[in-house]
């Protein structure tokens, strides 16, 4: 499971899709078969979190891993490349970007 905290040494990842309401549905069933099948599967993979807005019109993808390298080596690998494929089909625009947590409350 994801864990927020400032005291732990490890590479966040959130991902942004824009959608429409139409295909919201869609990506999310590819974003949840995605890792249940492969990206929860990989080494270093700690945990994952999918955000939807009221209006399914973005979609934010959180997840964590042990480190920067266990990321980079799951985007490379062909079958990450086949689901990014279809994530693009799905959306206006995605964007995943590497995150350090640098404060928490509550």
């Amino acid at each position: 499971m994801p864990r927020i905290s400032t005291d732990i040494d490890l590479q966040t990842v959130i991902t942004t899709f824009e959608v429409t309401p139409a295909t919201c549905p869609d990506l999310l069933d590819e974003l949840r078969a995605a890792c249940a099948d492969f990206v929860a599967k990989q080494p270093g993979f700690i945990g994952a979190a999918i955000h939807v807005n009221d209006a399914q019109t973005r979609v934010a993808n959180y997840v964590q891993w042990e480190s920067r390298e266990h990321f980079q080596a799951m985007l490379r690998t062909n079958e990450m490349q086949a689901y990014s494929q279809k994530f693009a089909a799905l959306c206006k625009v995605f964007e995943p970007v590497m995150y350090d947590v640098v404060m928490t409350a509550g």
